[in-house]
């Protein structure tokens, strides 16, 4: 049964918006959120649909369904702040930038934390870099559907002591705390639809990009994947590679600096919106 773990933190009138990743929870962006509310940002953590319950609860939906999630918790903080800022980890970070490319008229930056366009990083099997392209035709075909891809230490985490804690809330069977211990073919499937899409629709992301993700990310390799953010939208762009943490940077080592970062790339946009007001009423 799916549990309800999304949280807002209310602040003043600039609002963020966070995005976790696929089969993973609201929680994943707790750091983050808290740190960016004690900066005066208004946040909200919203859940994706189908998540925070069992596999079969989220293969029951598909990429519209959790882009279509985004969609309404983004509505729902634009009636309570004046500037919304979106900001997402892996596959949360194409959610983000799907949301930017279909409303520019709103979303003022994006956050694009470890975004995951292919699973390529230096601790996925050889067979996961280079077969994961035929899961939709899994799908497709109804092949396999019922099989899950586990997942594997280090569990994008370079910290040891978060690494086992995260294990065993996954062990523990309460997908609220850690999410799935598993990535279902059907949700997998879906997720690289959704790539397709997002990667076709860069060019229309015309928001202020803030590009964070490790050298070191075992699960998506920088250069395929944040690379591709940097080299295909029509917006100014921030990247930032870290060199001390894994795929989970929303709460591995260098947590702090993506908290940094966000405040000071998230203020100097609202600051320059202050001054473009001034000097129209001039």
């Amino acid at each position: 049964m799916i549990q309800n773990a999304e949280f807002i933190l209310p602040g003043n009138r600039t609002g963020v918006l966070l995005i976790h990743g696929l089969t993973g929870t609201p929680n994943e962006m707790r750091i983050v959120g808290r740190g960016l509310n004690r900066a005066g940002f208004t946040v909200y953590a919203m859940q994706l649909a189908g998540h925070c319950g069992d596999e079969a609860d989220l293969n029951q939906t598909s990429w519209q369904d959790w882009y279509k999630s985004v969609e309404e918790a983004a509505f729902k903080l634009q009636e309570q702040v004046d500037h919304v800022f979106v900001a997402g980890l892996s596959m949360g970070a194409l959610l983000s930038l799907k949301l930017a490319a279909e409303h520019p008229e709103f979303v003022k930056g994006v956050g694009v934390y470890g975004v995951t366009f292919n699973y390529d990083g230096w601790s996925m099997p050889l067979w996961a870099k280079h077969f994961f392209f035929l899961l939709t035709w899994l799908k497709r075909f109804n092949l396999f559907q019922k099989t899950s891809f586990l997942e594997q230490p280090p569990y994008g985490l370079k910290d040891e002591r978060i690494r086992a804690t995260v294990a065993e809330s996954m062990a523990s069977g309460d997908s609220t705390q850690a999410g799935l211990a598993g990535n279902p073919f059907p949700a997998l499937a879906e997720m690289q639809k959704l790539a397709a899409i997002v990667r076709k629709e860069l060019p229309k992301v015309h928001s202020p990009c803030l590009i964070l993700h490790s050298s070191h990310d075992d699960i998506a390799d920088i250069n395929t994947n944040a690379k591709v953010v940097e080299s295909n939208v029509s917006a100014p762009t921030k990247f930032v590679p870290l060199d001390d943490s894994y795929h989970m940077i929303t709460i591995d080592r260098q947590r702090r600096q993506v908290i940094e970062e966000s405040i000071d790339f998230f203020e100097k946009i609202v600051a320059s919106y202050a001054l473009d007001s001034n000097r129209q009423q001039r």
